[in-house]
C-alpha cells in the first residue's frame, strides 16, 4: 500500500541537524528568538547546545518514518510536558538534570507466564535499535518531529508471553519526591499512569523508547525509557516507566481521573472533535515561529492508514 507520508529516505537525511542549526541561527539574531522556540528563556540560553549524553547507536527505519523536517535538539528538549516536573513548558529542562537515572528497573508483570525485572541495559539489549521519525503531539495543539531510538514494544511483550487475560497494558512512572517539584501539588494522583489496549500496545508503530538524535533519552524527555505512540495524542505516551502490567480490565489513566470530561482513554488524534476548552483542528510546530500560519491536524496524526483498522466500528466521538 502507498503512504505518502512516508519516505525511502534515512531519517538523519531528510534535514540534517546542521541544516537545521543553520536555518534556526536566522532567528536567533532576531528579536523573536525566545518566540520561535515557543520555549522558556532556559531554551534561548541553550539554543547552540550539541546532543549530549551517551550515543546510542540505532539503525535507520525508513518504514515507519515521516518525511517531514525534524526539529531541533534544542527544541525537543526545552518545551516539554512532563507535569512531574512543573506544567511550565520549561520547568522539566530546568529541574529534571536532579533524576536519579542509575540504577534503573522496570517490572513487568500481571497477565504474563514470565513476568520479570530487568535493568535498563538488559531492556536495550532485548530487540535490536532502529531509529524512526515521528510526530509527537499534544492535546494543546503544538507538535514536533523527532528522531527517537527504540524497538517496538511488542518485542518486549512477547518475551513476557502474555496470557489469553492481557487485554490492556499499563504503564507507570516513577516517583522522585526530591527530584520532582510537580508531585508534591496536587495536579494528578501520582505516580502517573497512561495505558493501552492490547492489540495497539503490540502495534509495530508503538516504541519502546530509550533514545533520541542517536543519544540516550534527556531526564526531561522520559529518561531512561519511555513509550512513543505517535497516532496518539502526547500524553498517552508515558516516560520514565518503572513498571509495565497486563491485566483484563480498561486501567483509569491518570488525566481520566483528573478530568473524565475532557480526556477518555483513546486519545486518537481527531482533529473532527474539539477539545472542550480548544479546537484541535489546527497545530502549531513549535520552531515555526510564534506567527507561522497553522497546519491542518490529521487523524490519527497521519497514520491513518496504519491504525484505522484497530478501530473499526468504533464510534471515534464517544471513545475519546
Amino acid at each position: 500500500m502507498q503512504r505518502p507520508w512516508k519516505t525511502d529516505v534515512a531519517p538523519s537525511d531528510i534535514t540534517p541537524e546542521s541544516v537545521w542549526r543553520g536555518r534556526r541561527r536566522l532567528l536567533q539574531g532576531a528579536a523573536l528568538a525566545p518566540l520561535a522556540l515557543g520555549a522558556s528563556p532556559l531554551a534561548h540560553a541553550a539554543l547552540d547546545n550539541q546532543p549530549t549524553g551517551p550515543v546510542l547507536p540505532a539503525q535507520r527505519n525508513t518504514e515507519w518514518s515521516t518525511n517531514e523536517a525534524v526539529n531541533s535538539w534544542q527544541e525537543i528538549t526545552t518545551y516539554n510536558n512532563f507535569y512531574e516536573f512543573g506544567t511550565g513548558k520549561g520547568d522539566p529542562a530546568q529541574y529534571a538534570n536532579k533524576m536519579q537515572l542509575s540504577p534503573w528497573t522496570v517490572q513487568i508483570d500481571g497477565a504474563v507466564r514470565k513476568p520479570i525485572t530487568l535493568d535498563i541495559d538488559d531492556l536495550r539489549r532485548l530487540a535490536p535499535l532502529e531509529e524512526r521519525v515521528y510526530r509527537l503531539r499534544c492535546v494543546e495543539a503544538w507538535s514536533l518531529v523527532i528522531p527517537w531510538a527504540g524497538y517496538s514494544l511488542a518485542h518486549l511483550l512477547k518475551h513476557v508471553e502474555p496470557t489469553e487475560e492481557a487485554k490492556y497494558v499499563v504503564f507507570t512512572t516513577v516517583v522522585q519526591p526530591e527530584a520532582m517539584p510537580g508531585v508534591r501539588s496536587n495536579i494528578l494522583d501520582w505516580p502517573y499512569v497512561e495505558g493501552l489496549r492490547m492489540d495497539e500496545a503490540m502495534h509495530p508503530l508503538t516504541l519502546l523508547t530509550f533514545g533520541l538524535y542517536g543519544h540516550d533519552l534527556p531526564a526531561q524527555d522520559g529518561a531512561p525509557m519511555r513509550i512513543v505512540v505517535p497516532w496518539k495524542y502526547g500524553f498517552k505516551s508515558g516516560k520514565s516507566l518503572v513498571r509495565i502490567h497486563l491485566q483484563s480490565t480498561q486501567p483509569t489513566t491518570s488525566w481520566m481521573r483528573a478530568a473524565p470530561q475532557e480526556y477518555g482513554f483513546y486519545a486518537n488524534v481527531n482533529p473532527a472533535v474539539p477539545h472542550p476548552r480548544w479546537s484541535q483542528a489546527t497545530e502549531r510546530r513549535i520552531g515555526s515561529g510564534f506567527f507561522a500560519a497553522r497546519i491542518p491536524t490529521r487523524p490519527f496524526n497521519g497514520y491513518e492508514k496504519d491504525v484505522a483498522d484497530l478501530y473499526k466500528g468504533m464510534d471515534l466521538r464517544r471513545n475519546f
